[in-house]
């Protein structure tokens, strides 16, 4: 029984719209040094936190949250396609724990994911299919939204589970920091638009997707050259809320609602609450020393860009 956790901003627009050499730099050796630490853990099962953009989820069933007991990632931005390794067995198991414990969670057994699930499991475990991971959702962008108290309370009840086990369990979470990207709102779209949030979007043609995909390109590359076309970053809000992560105090964020974050930081914001229920499943396994951190804003990437690894007092590395 033993457990690390590492958070992770996750963006598409890597190799599209990149900030300097430098930063690059930067952010491939803060990149390897979480790869090299998780891998002296040698994880044997991940339990994987993230996020959608209307590619897995959309509005003819929008769950707060769910649990996959199978998963595929489609490929969106470049990054890996294809099913990930989900034990059945211990997904299925910690589903039923999480409901046992007071937490309403859909289950999925046939769960779609995008870079949002791909992209940590490459850059950080070298592929999809490298460990059994368990993907657990949190609408983190379509409206009505879970709020930071339900999250951290999915969180506790998966660590509890987790520590039930007699495996290395590594928490991964991805998302955030402040940043609202170009994300179609169903109260503000025509009526194409909105039956593809309602469902159609499953499935695009290759055309529209690559049309999707390039009007994200184009608003970072705007956002560098004006940092008002899309809401701002806030590398204030961001500080303060890894200061929150690293003191331990997850309860702090209950009282912060789903608009007032919106406002403070941007309507994708919202993912950060991956990371509160990551470190909420560590905390079941005791008081946690923190260690990586790591924050750049990078509009290039529409992104207040940040990592932070964690791992239990009573078993460190």
């Amino acid at each position: 029984m033993s457990a690390y956790l590492h958070c992770l901003s996750h963006t598409p627009l890597v190799g599209y719209v990149d900030p300097a050499p430098e930063v690059l730099a930067e952010v491939d050796c803060m990149i390897r040094n979480a790869r090299e630490r998780i891998a002296r853990f040698n994880p044997q099962l991940i339990v994987l936190l993230g996020p959608d953009h209307y590619n897995g989820f959309f509005y003819d069933v929008m769950p707060p949250f769910c649990i996959g007991m199978a998963a595929d990632a489609i490929g969106d931005f470049d990054t890996a396609a294809g099913p990930l390794d989900v034990p059945k067995a211990l997904a299925e198991a910690c589903a039923q724990a999480v409901m046992e414990a007071g937490i309403d969670t859909a289950v999925s057994y046939r769960m779609q994911v995008d870079h949002a699930f791909a992209q940590p499991l490459e850059l950080l475990l070298g592929g999809l299919r490298t460990c059994p991971v368990i993907p657990v959702f949190i609408n983190s962008v379509a409206v009505p939204l879970p709020g930071f108290k339900r999250a951290r309370l999915l969180g506790e009840a998966i660590g509890q589970w987790a520590r039930s086990l007699d495996l290395r369990v590594l928490f991964l979470a991805s998302g955030g920091l402040s940043h609202q990207p170009p994300v179609p709102e169903l109260a503000k779209v025509d009526a194409r638009m909105a039956d593809r949030l309602m469902g159609s979007g499953r499935q695009l043609p290759a055309d529209e997707r690559a049309a999707r995909q390039q009007r994200v390109i184009q608003a970072a590359r705007h956002f560098v050259e004006d940092q008002n076309s899309l809401h701002p970053l806030n590398p204030v809000w961001d500080q303060q809320f890894l200061d929150t992560l690293e003191q331990g105090r997850l309860s702090d964020l209950d009282a912060l609602g789903n608009d007032a974050l919106s406002a403070l930081a941007g309507k994708s914001t919202h993912e950060v609450k991956t990371w509160v229920a990551a470190f909420a499943a560590l905390s079941a396994f005791g008081p946690y020393q923190t260690e990586g951190r790591y924050y750049r804003p990078i509009p290039e990437w529409i992104a207040g860009f940040g990592a932070l690894g964690a791992q239990p007092l009573t078993h460190p590395l």
